[in-house]
Formats: structure tokens, C-alpha cells, sequence
């Protein structure tokens, strides 16, 4: 019976600490007001993660352990159907991108809250985070790039891997929540949006980052040209 105690005040506090991150930011977010949200005392945190980092860190080892290892699934599951031939891009953006969506629709997973957290903290990455991320995303990355590389022989292997980071920040500030709209500009979407963004935000980002990824190539001037340019 202990241990079933201590699962489920392990797993209030993580899932405390996963709402009010979400809403304040690391920075913003007292041990205070996770002991209260959880309903424990500040002993009870430190002897489950020993401090507010270690917290955070576990809040999202939780949920991206399972959501990377899923990503990891479909792609196995696609390139083994493929049979050696690449996959279409299409495939590819929805296995990494679709999956962490789809992963907004089901609460077991951390629902639209992990997703809004995940969204904001990509966007104001603290250092300790950076280094999270970058280990769970490891493997990942390499296996997603190298689909994509072959999917598209023709080009560059270093545009693909800028188109890949301007998918993830614009995936980052989608997920980040609607409201992320009004920053800087006031573009709101209207009321009628705000009731179904979750479900739309899927089909209409999966458009978005096909677009970009398919764009066609920048063309740069050669560096003689841009002196000349300059001298003139």
C-alpha cells in the first residue's frame, strides 16, 4: 500500500508541476504553489526529485520517453513497408510532427497542457532544458534527418536541415497556444477559432510545413557578386 502511496503523490506532484509550468514558466513557478497544487508538503518533492531542476526535468522525461520511442515506432513501421524505397515527405512530417499533435487529443499522454508546456518552453529554453531535450531527441534526429535526406535526394543536404528547424520553431509556436497570435501582432483569430484550435491546428500546421519543406531553393549571390554589390 506504501508504494501505491508514493506512486500516486510521485505522480500528483508531477502532474502539478505540469499544469502550473505550463501557466508560469519555470522562472515563474514557485515550489510553494506545487505543494499546494499537489496537495503534499515541500519534503514530499525532495524526496521524489531532490529539487525544482530535477522536477522539471522528470516532467518532461514522462512524457517525451514515451512520445520519441512512438515516433521511433511509425518510422520503423513506414520504412519497413516502404522495403528499401524512400518515403514520401508527407510520411515523414507526420511522423515526427503528426504524432506530437495527435499527442494534444489524448490526456493519459498530458493532453493540450504538455503540448502548451512543451510550446513555451521551446520558445524560452532555459539552459539545464536545452540539455533535456537534446538527449531525448538524440537517436531521433538522426533517424528522421536521414529519411528526409533520402525522400529528397535533390536537395541540399544543409537546406533540409534548415527547413527542419524552421518546422520545429514553427511547431514550437503553434503548440505554444492560440493566444501566442496576439504577441507582437494583433491578428486574433476570433472566438469561433478558439473552440476547435486543437483540432484544426493539426491539418492546418501539416499544410504549413509541407509548403515549406517542398519551397523552392533560395537562390544566393555569390560571394564575388556581393562584393561587387558592396563596392558599387
Amino acid at each position: 500500500m506504501a508504494e501505491v502511496r508514493n506512486i500516486d503523490t510521485r505522480e500528483r506532484i508531477l502532474d502539478a508541476a505540469e499544469r502550473l509550468f505550463m501557466a508560469h514558466g519555470y522562472d515563474g513557478t514557485s515550489m510553494r504553489q506545487i505543494t499546494g497544487e499537489a496537495s503534499v508538503n515541500l519534503a514530499a518533492v525532495n524526496y521524489h526529485f531532490g529539487s525544482k531542476e530535477m522536477l522539471m526535468k522528470e516532467v518532461f522525461r514522462r512524457r517525451l520517453g514515451w512520445l520519441n520511442e512512438e515516433r521511433l515506432r511509425v518510422l520503423d513501421e513506414m520504412e519497413a513497408a516502404a522495403a528499401g524505397h524512400a518515403l514520401k515527405p508527407s510520411q515523414i512530417v507526420d511522423g515526427f510532427f503528426g504524432t506530437l499533435l495527435r499527442m494534444g487529443s489524448d490526456e493519459s499522454r498530458g493532453g493540450i497542457t504538455f503540448l502548451r508546456l512543451l510550446g513555451r518552453t521551446l520558445t524560452e529554453p532555459s539552459e539545464f532544458i536545452r540539455t533535456v531535450l537534446s538527449d531525448e531527441y538524440a537517436g531521433l534526429s538522426e533517424r528522421y534527418k536521414a529519411a528526409l535526406f533520402k525522400a529528397l535526394p535533390d536537395v541540399p543536404k544543409a537546406e533540409i536541415v534548415w527547413r527542419f528547424h524552421f518546422m520545429l520553431g514553427a511547431t514550437a509556436y503553434a503548440i505554444a497556444g492560440v493566444d501566442a497570435l496576439n504577441v507582437g501582432v494583433d491578428w486574433g483569430t476570433g472566438d469561433s477559432e478558439r473552440t476547435d484550435a486543437a483540432e484544426r491546428l493539426l491539418p492546418r500546421l501539416m499544410s504549413f510545413l509541407l509548403g515549406g519543406l517542398r519551397a523552392p531553393l533560395p537562390q544566393f549571390a555569390a560571394a564575388g557578386d556581393s562584393a561587387a554589390a558592396r563596392a558599387a
